[in-house]
């Protein structure tokens, strides 16, 4: 039977190296997986499947410079994981036994101890044995930080198996947003990211691994990871599984394409998250290093974990061309004989493909993504757009609004006032953006009272503020610190935010010096106030989170870089400050809800749903404002135009329709996850119900956003001309990709 497609040509810049342990480690893992009684009895595996499989040529490929010893630990990990994989469909997925899955799941967590001396339960099968004994030998070397992250990732690629079977049993195929942020968790190599800890003898530290540059190193070497494997095993997982979590299929069914077409285009999707990780590891990686003033040890740990993050990569690949559980008759083996396609041949320009000879394809590898990557950095602002058509939103919930709404609107236009809002910034030229008029214009009261209908007046003025003030700072941002060079300005002005939210308000830690520092000392005095430690906490979490996002923005303006697709989305829903106003909608419903609920899947999928509907809708409203008006590239349209090298008709065609595949997320999570999550935390009425509510506060906040962008006087051309006067000179640092020196040429001379 022929392949569904033809393998396209991988972006891979690093060589791959081989093990010299490679045979020691063949022979200790079948020993070993033997032991556990993996081949024989089984059911999964036979002598044959695992010798073809060959996970000990997975590891000597992926980890390269590991010991001997080492590397029979990680091939074990490697053939249990695989087994688990195996075991799992065999058991549960082929036969839709979701609470017999939940029940066997539910186990393992438990030989996982993290404290030293606790013991295990007494194993009842091979995936329960091997992970006790793997435990075991694994965590007497790892600190307990890292037992901690690593039993969470190995719990969240156990767990999120569920994920898959209740899709496999409704027949579901999911959204692209959904598929990646779910498959870096079912897919485990986050978990592959711990083990590359383990083998390099290279901890991350502590004070940085949930740092946002170390946290996006391992999402893009997962998703690198993922999407390559997809691509591989998709004829296996469509053909004899009957998988529904491949990325090939995701796109095939969003984008509406054919198999190919969806596979060149995950291909394309894996090229840009390999790059981005090259990019974080390159710019922001050192500076991040020295802001926690770490040692020279921590340096070098550091560097051997992302240099072991590139050896996987690399090393997965060449193992994904050789090894019989994958399609590759159009991969490594078949480029190497003579009679190959030309399909596979020519177009390809990849050289030899034996052992040892990845390095061969590096060129090739560079040359081919060099369009993509330099347009990138070649955006052109100020751009005459027009405007942009808007297709049908499809809301299904009504909006319902504050009768307070009067009264908000006269009181946010006082406060602004007396904050200092309208003036700007004393002594800073161009921070003056908006005045009275254009306050009344923007009519954020008006978003308010569509998040919170039932909202008393002192809540409703407090959500109004908020909405003000963190609309006029992402507005300022750009305005004052776009235009001057490099992140100083900008990081000690976030320095000082920061110090606007202390956790004890005993006393404000700093004086507000400015009206951007005045107006969130303010809120935050209003808002935590009445609230509990832990509340408080999570809420200036979600504002740090907002505050962090507008840096990101920044730095990428600064290198005129419009970011990749993956990337965007996710830091969109800092930007637009969804975490910080869901927030809002959380106070008052007390401790009803264990915080472990609002950290579960479906919540988290609930919230995240919500958020890209509403990010995508004003990405669509505010495309001319922010490309023609503002110089701006931080647009769902704009970076899908930029990914996929087409027309803006084209792109808003994907986006509306990434952003109706959200809304029909957010609807399954209710009909049908949210029924499951009740039963499975064991929730009382009083926090069915406080949970259900806050499903509807989502609801509202989805409408009420919606009726603002069409109601307010921001985006429509008219108002943007009243806002907004043509920049004389481009903002610094942009444009500053090829061909724009010219540009500053100019400017210099003028």
């Amino acid at each position: 039977m022929s392949q569904p497609f033809r393998l396209p040509s991988f972006y891979m810049p690093y060589p791959a190296r081989l093990n010299p342990h490679l045979e020691g480690a063949r022979t200790h893992s079948k020993a070993w997986a033997r032991e556990m009684q993996m081949i024989e009895g089984s059911g999964i595996w036979d002598e044959a499947d695992f010798d073809s499989h060959d996970y000990a040529l997975l590891c000597a490929y992926t980890h390269p410079d590991a010991s001997g010893p080492d590397l029979d630990l990680v091939t074990d990990w490697y053939a249990w994981v695989f087994f688990f994989d195996d075991h799992f469909l065999d058991i549960f997925k082929r036969t839709g036994d979701m609470a017999g899955a939940k029940e066997y799941l539910d186990r393992l967590p438990a030989f996982m101890p993290v404290e030293p001396g606790e013991d295990f339960p007494e194993p009842t099968n091979q995936v329960e044995a091997g992970l006790a004994d793997l435990w075991a030998r694994t965590v007497p070397a790892m600190s307990v930080d890292w037992r901690r992250r690593f039993k969470e990732s190995t719990r969240h690629l156990l767990e999120e198996s569920l994920w898959e079977l209740s899709n496999i049993n409704e027949g579901r195929v999911s959204n692209p947003v959904e598929y990646i942020e779910m498959r870096r968790k079912v897919g485990g190599a986050p978990w592959s990211a711990h083990l590359v800890e383990y083998a390099a003898h290279a901890e991350v530290p502590a004070a940085v691994a949930a740092s946002r540059p170390m946290r996006v190193l391992k999402d893009t070497f997962a998703d690198g990871v993922h999407l390559r494997n997809d691509i591989f095993s998709y004829e296996r997982e469509m053909r004899s599984e009957g998988e529904l979590a491949n990325a090939v299929l995701v796109l095939e069914k969003f984008l509406g394409c054919g198999t190919q077409e969806a596979a060149d285009a995950v291909n394309d999707l894996l090229t840009a998250r390999l790059q981005q990780f090259e990019h974080t590891a390159l710019m922001e990686v050192e500076p991040l290093l020295a802001e926690h003033a770490l040692d020279a040890e921590a340096h070098a740990d550091v560097f051997a974990y992302v240099k072991g993050l590139q050896d996987w990569q690399s090393g997965g690949h060449e193992w994904h061309l050789r090894s019989g559980r994958y399609m590759n008759d159009g991969g490594a083996a078949a480029e190497a004989r003579e009679d190959a396609p030309p399909a596979v041949t020519a177009g390809v320009l990849a050289g030899p493909s034996g052992l040892g000879t990845s390095a061969a394809r590096l060129v090739a590898s560079l040359v081919a993504s060099l369009p993509a990557r330099a347009r990138s950095f070649t955006f052109v602002p100020f751009q005459k757009t027009g405007p942009l058509p808007h297709p049908d939103f499809g809301m299904p919930y009504e909006t319902r609004l504050s009768p307070h709404l009067g009264a908000a609107r006269e009181h946010t236009v006082g406060w602004a006032h007396r904050m200092g809002i309208l003036e700007g910034l004393p002594g800073v030229p161009g921070s003056g953006i908006w005045d009275e008029a254009r306050l009344r214009d923007i009519d954020l009261p008006l978003c308010a009272a569509g998040i919170h209908p039932d909202a008393t007046p002192e809540e409703l003025y407090l959500a109004s503020d908020w909405l003000t003030w963190g609309t006029w700072a992402d507005d300022l941002y750009p305005a004052v610190f776009g235009r001057t060079p490099g992140m100083a300005a900008a990081k000690a002005c976030h320095d000082r935010l920061l110090l606007c939210m202390p956790l004890s308000l005993a006393a404000m830690p700093t004086t507000p010096l400015d009206p951007l520092e005045r107006g969130l000392a303010d809120l935050w005095e209003r808002t935590a106030g009445p609230m509990g430690s832990e509340d408080r906490r999570t809420f200036r979490d979600g504002v740090v989170s907002m505050l962090d996002a507008w840096l990101w923005e920044l730095w990428n303006q600064k290198q005129n870089r419009i970011p990749e697709p993956v990337d965007y989305i996710e830091m969109r829903r800092a930007t637009f400050g969804s975490s910080m106003t869901m927030g809002l909608c959380r106070i008052g419903h007390g401790n009803a809800v264990p915080p472990e609920v609002y950290r579960s899947r479906p919540v988290q999928a609930l919230e995240n749903a919500a958020a890209d509907y509403a990010c995508l809708m004003n990405d669509i409203i505010s495309y001319q404002k922010e490309i023609e008006f503002e110089g701006e590239f931080h647009n769902a349209v704009l970076v899908v135009q930029n990914f996929f090298d087409c027309g803006r008709t084209e792109a808003l065609g994907i986006v509306s329709d990434l952003m109706t595949s959200r809304m029909r997320e957010f609807q399954h999570v209710l009909d049908v996850q949210f029924p499951a999550l009740f039963e499975d935390f064991g929730l009382d009425d009083e926090a069915r119900a406080a949970l259900t509510r806050y499903a509807d506060e989502l609801k509202n906040w989805m409408s009420g956003i919606l009726t603002w962008h069409q109601g307010c006087r921001r985006y429509a051309e008219e108002d943007l001309v009243r806002h907004h006067t043509p920049p004389r000179t481009p903002r610094w640092g942009a444009p500053t990709g090829l061909g724009t020196s010219a540009v500053h040429l100019a400017g210099l001379r003028g």
